[in-house]
């Protein structure tokens, strides 16, 4: 008696059709690297974009306003800092940030000037490299610290000559001052040497921001004669300065200090 499972082709199995082979698909040729080339560096593009637009981008430091924290005066090292704005995306600006902001009304922009090209064409290449963050953009933007924000009473100064807020005074080590407090004298941006201010209350919305090097700072208290009083909208923030990424030798990071 011949066994059943013997009688199956090799390769089957017993009451099961054999199985098909598939046939290897043909690969696809590679396409040269001229080709590939444009489409990788428009990819690179669309994400530079996206990433100057909604996470951060470097600036520049423009002035002495900032020392010693920052570096930008004539001569000095001329810091860039990398600008994140994911943090404002979540919450208002606190005290003792460090923060870019485009120049909120016209008395900012009394000493500043576009470096855009006259010509037509230059210029629209670099509105166009600036939109990808290979160019600054065409505005007056700033950095300075925030003192105070929305609802809260800024003035100058105590007895120490420090600076109040909700009367109480700010413990600020990053502030640098290069003449001594002279009780009586109003602050004044073409002296340099007066510290008194205020009181000002912060309007809800707005930051009051200062230099750290504050005798050589233009900062919220020149402006007090303007539609905010001195004080920055949060629309006007570019975002939070976080790291210090040139030179070399001053590579690190910005830190926040709460000085209430």
């Amino acid at each position: 008696m011949t066994n059943s499972a013997a009688a199956d082709e090799p390769g089957e199995s017993a009451g099961k059709p054999a199985k098909t082979r598939r046939r290897p698909r043909p690969r696809r040729k590679q396409r040269p690297l001229w080709q590939e080339l444009p489409i990788l560096i428009v990819v690179a593009a669309v994400v530079v974009a996206l990433l100057v637009t909604f996470v951060g981008r470097p600036y520049v430091i423009p002035s002495e306003s900032m020392e010693p924290t920052l570096h930008g005066c004539s001569g000095c090292t001329g810091d860039r800092i990398y600008v994140e704005k994911l943090t404002y995306d979540f919450g208002d600006p606190r005290p003792g940030d460090v923060i870019v902001f485009k120049s909120p009304s016209s008395s900012w922009d009394q000493h500043w000037t576009s470096q855009r090209s006259h010509n037509v064409v230059l210029r629209s290449v670099e509105n166009f490299l600036a939109f990808f963050g290979l160019e600054p953009p065409d505005e007056n933007d700033l950095v300075k610290r925030v003192i105070a924000v929305g609802g809260q009473t800024v003035q100058c100064c105590d007895a120490q000559g420090r600076v109040l807020v909700d009367g109480k005074p700010l413990d600020e080590p990053y502030a640098q001052y290069t003449i001594a407090y002279q009780p009586g004298l109003a602050y004044s941006t073409s002296a340099g040497q007066g510290r008194e201010f205020g009181p000002i209350t912060v309007p809800a919305g707005n930051v009051w921001v200062m230099g750290d090097n504050r005798n050589r700072s233009a900062d919220s208290r020149a402006h007090v004669e303007d539609q905010y009083t001195g004080t920055v909208p949060i629309s006007d923030i570019r975002g939070k300065a976080v790291f210090k990424i040139w030179p070399p030798s001053r590579i690190g990071p910005i830190h926040a200090q709460n000085p209430q």
